[in-house]
């Protein structure tokens, strides 16, 4: 069970939204904050980002071709070829429609810069504690040869959006679709694993890994402390303390989270009647479901469906 793939389909509520963005000296672009996480691919050139807030490790980091850059929360910031350029809100004579992505055009006559930006509509009112635990901004450079996935996704995007070609318009949406998986295993793959903690340790972790598998492989079995533990080979007290204290929260509380969160998900995406709902996630009674589920999303499975629908 790939419990990444699991755990960002779960908060997906869209496709994602893009557009390239291309700056010449002297350039700045305000971004305000949007729904979801945002994100930036450094095709060629060079710039910065300059996160808006007055938190002290807030700092504007510079960018180079190939980099990526991840923003959590969808935080509002500046892009600029320099911290000091004066920023503009983006204008609608500056879009221009194209194939693959519309491109906004700004700056001066100096050196360009050419970027992909964009955002990945996502759930932040519940979200997967593996992306709570992630850090507001993540900084992956691909160059000298790292993250060597990330880095060649990046390069095919410039590809297709540098030269599009037939084919290209249902490429590039891909790329961008899958790009969030490639982040977030870099990022996974960059922690040591002597200093790794939260998710990153639990996702490698040999005795929470395995539980954590199987309550997404099957989150309608009738798991316990006990059985979850035998499946990592510890005992139940020593499993409960090791699974906690990476993922956050006991095993029990994890296994009705991850029930509602497929829950929610079948409901938004599907027309299963309530009863097929309540079987996949464990419940034996349309009405045990109904109540459980009101109790964690505050109303009632028919009208979240309704209202998500609406939405």
């Amino acid at each position: 069970m790939d419990i990444l793939t699991e755990a960002l389909s779960s908060m997906r509520t869209g496709l994602p939204r893009s557009v390239r963005t291309q700056g010449r000296a002297p350039w700045g672009l305000r971004l305000s904050p949007v729904a979801g996480a945002g994100f930036h691919v450094v095709l060629y050139g060079t710039c910065w980002l300059v996160p808006e807030g007055d938190e002290p490790h807030l700092r504007p980091i510079a960018l180079s071709p190939g980099d990526v850059v991840f923003l959590r929360d969808g935080r509002g910031h500046v892009l600029a070829d320099h911290p000091s350029t004066p920023p503009q809100e983006a204008r609608p004579a500056e879009f221009s429609l194209g194939a693959p992505l519309g491109t906004v055009t700004i700056g001066g006559d100096g050196p360009g810069t050419s970027l992909l930006c964009g955002h990945y509509h996502l759930d932040q009112g519940r979200p997967h504690p593996l992306v709570r635990q992630l850090p507001e901004i993540i900084h992956l450079p691909t160059r000298h040869g790292r993250h060597a996935e990330l880095c060649a996704a990046v390069q095919l995007l410039g590809s297709e959006l540098e030269n599009p070609r037939i084919g290209s318009a249902g490429i590039v949406p891909a790329l961008i679709d899958s790009l969030l998986l490639y982040i977030l295993r870099a990022w996974i793959e960059d922690q040591p694993q002597t200093a790794a903690k939260g998710w990153a340790a639990a996702l490698g972790d040999p005795a929470v890994a395995p539980a954590l598998a199987a309550v997404h492989g099957d989150p309608a079995a009738p798991w316990t402390v006990e059985s979850l533990a035998g499946r990592a080979g510890l005992s139940r007290a020593a499993f409960a303390r090791r699974f906690t204290a990476l993922v956050g929260e006991p095993p029990m509380a994890y296994l009705t989270r991850w029930r509602m969160t497929t829950a929610a998900r079948l409901l938004r995406e599907s027309d299963a009647p309530l009863t097929t709902v309540a079987a996949r996630t464990g419940y034996g009674s349309e009405y045990a479901f109904a109540k459980a589920f009101k109790r964690e999303y505050g109303q009632a499975p028919g009208g979240y469906r309704r209202a998500s629908r609406a939405a």
